[in-house]
């Protein structure tokens, strides 16, 4: 096991310990893309990274828009038939963020200001996120300023900005600059060229253009003699892939001080100056309402129309009633989603910072996707991977179902592109893309990329988990079962009978979760889920059947399903072949892998870590090295297929060999640890994940939240020590609680029915607190637990 930084590496005395709010007390020059990241505002489509507000100095500016995107042609050295043509990347949206102050002309500066206070932090429960600091001025004027910001959680296109100035000690002219800036199209207004992300090699990193991406399209100026400068909005269109999109902003202003406005805009830059005779003791504030919009291909000036809208709606509401709405929407979200832990603050506050995060990723999608670094930055191009239906759909199917159905609603819409790129690889049915953002496969490296076609069983799982926990047939009915039916035709294909008089289903030339073993035969992950998939396939065309006659010939219409097909998935399922080893008693990863040299953990340096950075792919695969679990991941998503002894030797085999590169990796190695009675490791593992981000223990949260991770934090404290599992038909609780904290309390939303389920040294309590009543499993009889009542389960 690799242990990697985690809370004790976290400096208290600059991130003190709070409940409900991330709070900076220092600022400090050499950590920003962290820092920039950790308090990052979004809303699932809006996404700011916490850049200051004078503009230098930044790691990364970036403020982005899910799913807006540019492509560009994949240059391969050798190419070959069917490899991915066309690339992706997230684009950087032009920067509202920008308020710069002047005081008797004079910048503010944090970099090189003299502070006698100083404050940054977001609170979980406003979700607004401020900045408070007490500046000397070189002339030795004493400068109280405030900014906050706000991406609306109940608005998609919103965002509202705020500054506000108080001079303590004498009179002075202020001048604010408040700008709309394309960053995309050049370097940092002040040339800071280590501010851009993907000038390394990092493949994690973000890829950087050769060409101009957004080409202005509008720049409006309108109501110019308003007294606060009127509205500005910037259109634009991306050059190769016709995306579409607009930017407004508008401001108010609130002081008794004398002021002079000045707006200009161009292609590329729009601003409105503000110059005030500033005063002793007056405060000056400024609102600064934004509006983002972007389409496929609706022309700027239509979408710099409902950025106007946007934000007329917002100036009638006012800032005040729009803060009390984020707070109500907040509010529903805690009563759902918190995980309250009794006995160490520390773990709470991590725990809602990365539950917090889950919520600006996921509050607004609108049936997009939630990228790999959610919209924090340009992590991995803003790819949407198997990550979110894996690690974030199930957090979201058991506390926001309706964002859940979004995201499978978002992967049905790929389907047409996924029966494409199966037809592409020579496969029946459809075969999802390992990392896109259109639909297409964007992964120049197939190895590692298109030859995951375990992604359509991720996604299939998280059908299944959204299933369960709302019984929304009419989603199957209409496009799951279509999925499904699609999906479980290229396993059978992909798939074959051994010969040789082997019975066995066997499927060769695939990577599994584990990246660092690529196109091998047999890989046990891919036929576990994909033996689910079949299976599940199946029941569901069966149910439909018998009971929803007319979805059923819908289904038939849509895809040709014959009746003997879902026969051919059971044949296939009940021959699927399992790797199995009799004299170790362990599931090989595939079924060459015992095969391999162990990898010399001993004499690889910690600086060599991860080895994706340090070693060829050829070397790496050569040996018995995991960059994530991967046995060990199905024994979580499918514990039925093991043993509990098979567990514990899988675990006991594969731990020692897993480097934890991948952020996906501890968050399942805590679960399992916890589900065959590993305490010590679990609560490690789960350390592990916990402060992933806080204390960067991957050294690369600048580059983005690890989001999945995130849901992964939750799936270990209620899948693992809250011992939840769900069939479908009753809810079963064996609750593990660590040694270091008193009680653990979650929430559950399922089948309509609200549930708290507080777990203690002695076992949990599972409380049914309104909707309808819910049967719980206890020891071996089922328990109807009614609305207002609870039942009390032992521990594991």
């Amino acid at each position: 096991m690799k242990i990697r930084p985690g809370k004790a590496s976290i400096p208290r005395h600059r991130f003190p310990v709070e409940p409900w709010r991330l709070v900076e007390t220092e600022p400090d020059e050499r950590d920003l893309g962290l820092t920039e990241t950790l308090f990052a505002n979004g809303n699932g489509y809006i996404g700011m990274r916490a850049n200051p507000s004078e503009g230098r100095n930044a790691h990364t500016h970036g403020t982005y828009l899910n799913g807006f995107h540019e492509t560009w042609d994949i240059k391969h050295a050798e190419n070959a038939f069917a490899f991915a043509k066309t690339g992706q990347t997230i684009v950087d949206v032009p920067d509202a963020k920008l308020m710069k102050l002047y005081v008797d002309d004079e910048p503010l500066l944090l970099a090189n200001a003299e502070l006698q206070h100083y404050e940054r932090a977001v609170d979980f429960r406003t979700g607004v996120s401020h900045r408070d600091l007490v500046w000397r001025t070189p002339a030795g004027k004493i400068v109280h300023v405030r900014t906050e910001r706000m991406v609306a959680l109940a608005h998609r296109h919103l965002a509202v900005l705020s500054l506000e100035v108080t001079i303590e000690n004498g009179d002075a002219p202020i001048v604010v600059s408040s700008q709309l800036l394309n960053r995309q199209d050049g370097e940092d207004e002040y040339h800071v060229r280590s501010a851009a992300l993907g000038e390394g090699r990092d493949p994690r990193q973000a890829s950087r253009f050769d060409h101009r991406v957004l080409e202005p399209r509008e720049q409006r100026h309108a109501d110019p003699d308003d007294p606060a400068g009127g509205e500005v909005s910037l259109g634009y269109r991306c050059v190769n892939s016709g995306m579409t999109m607009a930017a407004s902003y508008r401001h108010e202003v609130q002081t008794d001080c004398e002021c002079e406005v000045e707006t200009s805009v161009g292609h590329d830059l729009a601003k409105t100056v503000f110059t005030f005779d500033a005063h002793e003791g007056q405060t000056i504030r400024l609102v600064k309402y934004v509006a983002y919009h972007s389409s496929r291909g609706v022309p700027p000036q239509e979408l710099a129309d409902r950025c106007h809208r946007t934000i007329e709606r917002a100036r009638d509401v006012g800032r005040d009633a729009l803060y009390a709405e984020q707070r109500e929407w907040l509010d529903e979200f805690w009563a759902r989603s918190d995980v309250e832990v009794v006995g160490d603050p520390a773990a709470q506050q991590a725990i809602r910072l990365n539950l917090y995060h889950l919520a600006q990723a996921t509050a607004r999608t609108h049936e997009q996707g939630v990228a790999a670094k959610a919209v924090t930055a340009g992590g991995y191009d803003g790819h949407y991977f198997w990550d979110t239906e894996v690690y974030v759909l199930p957090f979201l199917a058991y506390t926001n179902p309706d964002a859940a159905r979004k995201l499978l609603r978002f992967r049905y819409r790929m389907l047409d592109k996924a029966r494409e790129r199966a037809t592409e690889l020579s496969q029946k049915g459809a075969l999802y893309p390992w990392r896109t953002i259109n639909g297409e496969e964007a992964s120049a490296y197939y190895a590692a990329g298109t030859a995951q076609y375990h992604i359509n069983a991720g996604i299939m799982y998280a059908l299944e988990r959204y299933l369960y926990a709302t019984g929304d047939v009419e989603f199957l009915a209409d496009e799951g079962a279509e999925m499904l039916v699609e999906t479980a035709r290229l396993y059978e294909d992909l798939g074959f009978f051994g010969t040789n008089g082997s019975t066995h289903f066997h499927i060769h030339g695939v990577t599994g979760p584990d990246e660092y073993t690529t196109v091998v035969n047999d890989n046990l992950y891919t036929n576990v889920m994909a033996r689910f998939t079949m299976r599940y396939a199946a029941r569901c065309v069966a149910f439909l059947r018998e009971f929803a006659p007319d979805s059923y010939a819908r289904l038939v219409r849509r895809t040709g399903l014959t009746d003997d097909e879902p026969l051919g998935w059971h044949r296939a399922c009940d021959a699927m072949y399992l790797p199995y080893d009799e004299d170790l008693g362990i599931h090989p990863q595939d079924a060459s892998f015992l095969d391999k040299e162990r990898w010399d953990f001993s004499e690889t340096p910690s600086d060599k870590y991860p080895l994706l950075l340090h070693y060829h792919p050829l070397v790496i695969y050569r040996f018995q090295v995991l960059k994530q679990a991967d046995v060990v991941l199905a024994m979580f998503l499918r514990r039925e297929v093991f043993t509990d002894d098979q567990k514990r030797r899988n675990f006991d085999y594969y731990d020692p060999l897993t480097t934890g590169d991948s952020s996906l990796s501890a968050c399942v190695q805590s679960i399992a640890a916890a589900d065959i009675g590993y305490d010590d490791l679990a609560w490690k593992y789960f350390e592990q994940s916990l402060y992933l981000d806080l204390s960067d223990a991957h050294q690369n949260t600048s580059d983005g939240m690890h989001i999945a991770n995130a849901g992964g934090v939750w799936a270990a404290l209620v899948h693992g020590f809250g011992g939840m599992d769900d069939n479908g038909e009753v809810l079963t609780v064996r609750p593990r609680l660590p040694e270091a904290w008193q009680a653990l309390t979650y929430h559950l939303h399922r089948h309509g029915s609200d549930i708290t389920v507080r777990v203690d040294a002695d076992g949990a309590t599972i409380e049914v607190t309104t909707g309808n009543p819910v049967p719980v499993r206890s020891g071996d009889d089922i328990v109807l637990v009614e609305p207002g009542s609870s039942t009390r389960v032992p521990p594991a």
